[in-house]
């Protein structure tokens, strides 16, 4: 880790919440690593420089969290989870990201914060994009699942506080983040193309976006810092869109190991799905889902600092020092 600049007395105090998670993280450590005072919302105790605020929801008292604070960067959520097993999913959703997120937001705005940065989630656009075609940060939402609804609610509730009490709302979609330390599918992902095992993907013709950690925490800092960041909406990606076997190949190369792609149909991975019950997992795995970043550019002068190379790089390097 780099040694940590003083604090600089003119940048605005930050509150960061989600700060133990995998972006939050990262966050909290380049924010204080330029200088910035940083303040860690927690739920429970054991961060020295965190402040204890439990659990998100509509009761939640943010109150010694947000004294002396300017800026808040939000990413704690109930996030999408794949075979969810409540019964009723969505209500659980919006317990969360609606009622806690909104309950946070005035206590916020009620308090004098500047500006409320979202991370939110592509999701709210749509689940697939039309091969050649790219989500838009002004398209109309499609959410199609419980999560990705939740998450346009709660844009939708910022939206109209932002215009009923002139706290400044900007409004970040991320796709599929991954990195040095990435949860998930991702981690999985790495694991199998390292083991060697087979995987009957080498017929899928697609492009999906996705973003490094690195490429995200960027846009969120330029986000803190931009006036013309204020109540926008923005899309985040690497800047380039892979297949899932161009995937799967870059990864193999820097792991220096052989991709094992099996060329099986499409359409037979999608009757297996249906079989196995996971016609979503397949959809993502062979739809296309690309990102058009343009009005970042447009608006904020904002480029991926890193290229996807580089990003999918320094994620293998991390894994396989994790695996020695």
């Amino acid at each position: 880790m780099a040694d940590l600049m003083p604090l600089d007395r003119d940048k605005p105090q930050l509150l960061i919440t989600g700060a133990t998670g995998f972006v939050g993280g990262h966050l909290c450590e380049l924010t204080s690593q330029k200088g910035w005072p940083v303040r860690r919302a927690v739920r429970r105790t054991g961060k020295p420089d965190g402040v204890v605020v439990g659990d998100l929801g509509a009761n939640t008292d943010w109150s010694a969290a947000l004294k002396g604070v300017e800026i808040v960067v939000h990413l704690a959520a109930r996030v999408h989870v794949m075979n969810d097993s409540d019964n009723d999913p969505l209500s659980e959703f919006r317990k969360i990201n609606i009622e806690g997120t909104l309950n946070f937001a005035r206590q916020a705005a009620a308090a004098g914060i500047k500006r409320f940065i979202f991370i939110s989630s592509i999701k709210v656009n749509g689940e697939l994009t039309v091969p050649g075609q790219s989500f838009l940060a002004d398209d109309q939402p499609c959410p199609m699942e419980p999560y990705a609804v939740s998450k346009m609610e709660a844009e939708k509730g910022l939206r109209q506080l932002a215009d009923e009490s002139g706290l400044e709302v900007v409004i970040i979609r991320p796709p599929l983040v991954y990195g040095p330390n990435a949860p998930g599918n991702f981690r999985r992902l790495l694991r199998a193309v390292a083991k060697g095992i087979p995987l009957p993907l080498g017929a899928i013709h697609n492009k999906r976006s996705l973003v490094a950690l690195e490429n995200l925490v960027d846009l969120i800092i330029t986000c803190i810092e931009h006036p013309a960041a204020a109540n926008e909406t923005f899309l985040v990606s690497d800047g380039e869109d892979l297949s899932t076997p161009e995937l799967i190949r870059r990864l193999a190369t820097y792991m220096n190991v052989s991709a094992r792609l099996l060329p099986v149909p499409v359409w037979l991975l999608r009757l297996g799905g249906e079989i196995l019950g996971k016609s979503a997992e397949i959809d993502r795995l062979c739809g296309s889902l690309q990102i058009d970043i343009s009005k970042a550019a447009r608006l904020l002068g904002w480029r991926p600092p890193f290229t996807v190379d580089a990003g999918l790089k320094r994620t293998v390097e991390w894994y396989m020092n994790l695996k020695a």
